[in-house]
């Protein structure tokens, strides 16, 4: 006899997943029954939040999608923040979650963890959403499922299993089929249109986001052949190394920036949605693309959003960018000359308003150059997302725009350090969002890796902060007053270190491998400021949230 569950582990083996983040209930045993002989790893967080966050960081760092097993009713409730910035972002994550029996469903009669319809509930936080009544079909929804997972725009994918199916026989003896998904390749008339484009343009600029980070040397390819400027999205950020002279960064918000896709005569965007977090910051509609736009994504629809293309290409961005590169024809187009005028426009290091960062950033490349940087909603992280360097894809990511929940960090730090046990992992994080999750650090504790835990202790939310001083509304809410963070560390088994200056913050972070365990890192801001040169640094919080982002 094969139960549903045991079949459910066979084929997330099959399919090539090795991990599961979880938290064991009553409606889940059936699950954790197969679990313990399985070759999957399983990791329990804290919070079922948590579990989407690292399956979240896990994907973002490696690739590869991990599954989150979660209860009924307040387990999904709970994880759904997690799934909507893994759906804002395209990050692969498979949930699978229990639901009360087939003949309870729907009837209201106050069942354990019952809801009307969490299917309903969780489909909008998914790429794909499913009840399991059968099952015989078990096989099947899981073949549509890693179709959207490795075949098309990534994201959430949810199958839920009714108690009574969960336990249910499988009738069929035979091994299901695994079959291999392959992604789209690009039209060929659609690339001969946009090589032609491509070759007469003097002008070109690329506009890269987090749909190539799998394919860095086609991408690099392609941008060396058209001799052009690159923006990259934050999600994209490293595609083309820490140094790129092509390489103008996540800035496409700063006026420099917009005049130079405006001046574009054909723009390529390759894995952009083109949405407002990536290129209109500063919310004042004003990215736009007066050239002929080129746009390629894996996603049909996604082509139709946004702005209209001129040519709009479904494909895998690796293949289109493949076959753009063997096309295109390698000429003299003044991309270095342009992209120096422009970073010499933007001067962002000398920037007062930044400054303040850059020697936070100048520590991490010094002392951790390949480390995995992954970010809160703070505002080291949104000046980061803007003068960060690494030098390769996958290394750094937030949650500072997109959905932009709180949170975020520590988890899918987590995450990342399970998927990339090589890499040293930063968790950036606010003193206020790191209170949403402080119960993860006994999750990092039980994990036994290095991890630093970076916290900017700016005493509250100090972007609220900054946004209210600019409408003139009082600070109502903002001002908390953080716990004792030497003794949360402590409690948790942790090691803290307190430091206020750059110098201090990298004697800290040689201290990273000193031990199998996270290191506390606690910034005093005002501490930091202090210490700089007041001429080059502006004093803090004095700058809105707009400003900040377009200098």
């Amino acid at each position: 006899m094969t139960t549903c569950a045991q079949q459910l582990i066979q084929l997330l083996d099959a399919y090539g997943v090795d991990t599961a983040f979880g938290i064991p209930g009553v409606h889940t045993i059936e699950l954790y029954r197969e679990l313990a002989d399985s070759p999957l790893q399983h990791y329990t967080p804290r919070h079922e939040q948590g579990a989407g966050f690292m399956a979240d960081g896990y994907a973002r760092s490696s690739g590869r999608p991990a599954a989150c097993f979660i209860i009924t009713g307040p387990g999904m409730t709970n994880i759904a923040t997690a799934m909507g910035q893994a759906l804002a972002d395209s990050i692969p994550m498979l949930v699978i979650s229990s639901v009360n029996a087939r003949h309870q469903l729907g009837l209201g009669h106050g069942h354990l963890h019952e809801m009307p319809s969490q299917q309903q509930t969780l489909a909008g936080v998914s790429r794909f959403s499913h009840t399991l009544l059968d099952a015989d079909n078990l096989a099947e929804v899981m073949g549509q499922a890693f179709a959207v997972l490795r075949g098309a725009r990534p994201g959430p994918v949810h199958i839920e299993i009714p108690l009574d199916v969960m336990a249910a026989e499988v009738s069929s003896k035979a091994a299901p089929r695994i079959a291999a998904f392959h992604p789209p390749g690009p039209a060929p008339a659609a690339i001969r249109q946009a090589q032609q484009w491509l070759n007469e343009a003097s002008r070109p600029l690329l506009l890269i986001g987090g749909g190539a980070v799998a394919a860095p040397e086609a991408v690099q390819s392609l941008v060396e052949r058209l001799d052009a400027p690159v923006l990259t999205t934050i999600n994209a950020r490293g595609i083309l190394g820490n140094s790129h002279p092509l390489d103008l960064g996540a800035n496409a918000s700063h006026s420099a920036c917009r005049e130079l896709i405006r001046d574009a005569d054909v723009v390529l965007a390759l894995g952009t949605e083109l949405g407002e977090t990536d290129y209109d910051l500063v919310f004042d509609d004003g990215f736009h693309v007066e050239g002929k736009l080129v746009r390629v994504d894996i996603d049909a629809r996604q082509l139709a959003r946004n702005h209209a293309a001129d040519l709009a290409i479904v494909s895998d961005i690796g293949l289109a960018a493949t076959a753009l590169a063997e096309q295109v024809t390698a000429q003299q187009r003044h991309g270095r000359q342009r992209s120096d005028a422009v970073r010499e426009v933007m001067a962002l290091e000398q920037d007062p308003d930044l400054a303040q960062y850059v020697p936070l950033f100048d520590t991490f490349d010094e002392i951790l150059p390949e480390a995995i940087i992954v970010g809160d909603s703070t505002g080291p992280v949104y000046a980061g997302n803007m003068i960060a360097r690494r030098n390769a894809p996958r290394r750094w990511f937030n949650a500072a725009t997109g959905f932009g929940t709180l949170g975020y960090a520590l988890p899918a730090a987590l995450g990342a350090a399970i998927a990339q046990p090589q890499s040293p992992v930063v968790a950036l994080v606010g003193d206020g969002g790191l209170q949403f999750v402080l119960g993860e650090l006994g999750t990092a504790r039980d994990l036994g890796r290095p991890l630093a835990l970076v916290i900017w202790n700016n005493d509250g939310y100090d972007e609220i902060r900054r946004y209210m001083s600019a409408d003139g509304v009082a600070h109502l809410g903002v001002n908390l007053k953080a716990p004792n963070f030497t003794a949360v560390a402590e409690g948790f088994g942790c090691r803290h270190i307190d430091v206020g200056t750059p110098s201090q913050l990298a004697s800290a972070l040689k201290q990273l491998h000193d031990s199998d365990n996270v290191l506390v890192i606690e910034v005093d801001a005002a501490r930091w400021q202090a210490s700089l040169d007041p001429v080059r640094c502006s004093q803090p919080n004095t700058l809105s949230s707009e400003q900040k982002r377009n200098p």
